[in-house]
């Protein structure tokens, strides 16, 4: 989970390196991250885990935290 949530960490910082990845809890909610974030941060998710998010998985709940995220790529991960 570490290495999951040092890539998302990673990718967060490039597109807000004004916001705190580690202690956010409302990316999505707050409207921190919009579309075109979400579509980079899925992105990126297929390129380093080599797992697709599918639509049903793209609600604000798990676009929220660095939490939620790893949560969502650990459970698509573990789908494979």
């Amino acid at each position: 989970m570490d290495e999951i949530k040092s890539v998302l960490r990673e990718v967060l910082l490039e597109l807000h390196p004004d916001v705190d990845p580690d202690t956010e809890t409302a990316l999505a909610d707050k409207k921190i991250i919009d579309s075109f974030d979400i579509v980079t941060i899925i992105a990126r998710i297929d390129e380093e885990f080599d797992v697709a998010v599918t639509a049903d998985k793209i609600i604000p709940a798990n676009f929220n935290s660095i939490d939620a995220l790893a949560a969502l790529v650990s459970s698509l991960m573990d789908e494979d």
